[in-house]
Parts: C-alpha cells; sequence; structure tokens
C-alpha cells in the first residue's frame, strides 16, 4: 500500500466558507461553524480485506489533507485552518466502495467540493472528504451515513 496516490477531485467555483466566518445578514455578522466531513469504508476493516485501523486512519488522512489542499482558496478552508485549535472533523462510516462512489456522484452533481481517495496500487476507493463546509450546507447528502465506528 506504499505507491502514489491517484487523487480525484471534485472542485466547483468559490461558495461559502470553513470553520468560523463572518456571514453577512441584514442585522450583522452571524458566526457559521465550519466542519470537514469524512466518510470512510467500514467493510476495509472486515473480512476479507481486514485492513488495521491505522491503515483505515490513514486513507482518512490522506483524504482530509488533500481535500483541504485542493480547496485552500476557499474562504472557508482559509477560514478553517485560521483557527487550529477549533477544527471540527466528522467522519462517516460507508458500508461500502458502491455505497462510497455512489456518494461522490452524488456531490459531483450537486457540485459539493470533495475528494475521493484512491489507494494505489489497488486503486481501490476508500475516503471521501469535503473541503470545510457550514454543517446546514451538505448534511442533506450525508445524512444517511452513521458516525464510524
Amino acid at each position: 500500500m506504499a505507491a502514489p496516490r491517484t487523487l480525484i477531485p471534485a472542485c466547483r467555483g468559490a461558495s461559502s466558507a470553513i470553520r468560523t466566518v463572518g456571514k453577512m445578514a441584514s442585522s450583522g455578522a452571524e458566526l457559521q461553524i465550519l466542519v470537514q466531513y469524512l466518510v470512510l469504508r467500514k467493510d476495509l476493516s472486515k473480512a476479507p480485506f481486514s485492513w488495521p485501523a491505522g491503515a483505515l486512519v490513514a486513507q482518512a488522512c490522506h483524504a482530509a489533507t488533500a481535500a483541504l489542499h485542493l480547496h485552500r482558496d476557499h474562504p472557508h478552508t482559509a477560514a478553517y485552518l485560521r483557527e487550529l485549535g477549533r477544527m471540527r472533523k466528522v467522519v462517516l462510516e460507508a458500508p461500502d466502495e458502491t455505497a462510497l462512489k455512489e456518494l461522490a456522484e452524488t456531490l459531483q452533481q450537486k457540485n459539493i467540493d470533495h475528494m475521493l481517495w484512491l489507494e494505489q496500487p489497488e486503486n481501490i476507493a476508500t475516503c471521501i472528504a469535503l473541503r470545510p463546509y457550514p454543517k446546514e450546507e451538505v448534511s442533506q447528502y450525508l445524512k444517511k451515513f452513521r458516525l464510524f465506528r
């Protein structure tokens, strides 16, 4: 599992921001909480794959780092990275590769910035990381996934 990785970025134009962002409202600025969501394949931890926990954590780290890097110029990402001590990540589980790829397709269709991480040389889709978003902008696409256990 130590070969070069294939990155599949899904980008769109700048829109919102990340962690704590001032959003102008008619009565003044209101703060938004930014969250970076990750969806990791749960089946990789079970037979026949039986990947160790460390390998799964590494996949989530790769995807999260790649998504932040690809969308580093987005105002949400910049705001998220300015407050390192207040970063929020939520790790959800997808039951299998099919569910992960279906989510990637939905996110692509809805112009939600994300990264689908493919482990090489096997070319296995392992994790999706969204750039930081206000929860309310993306929760509808993630509600069927539960917290990773």
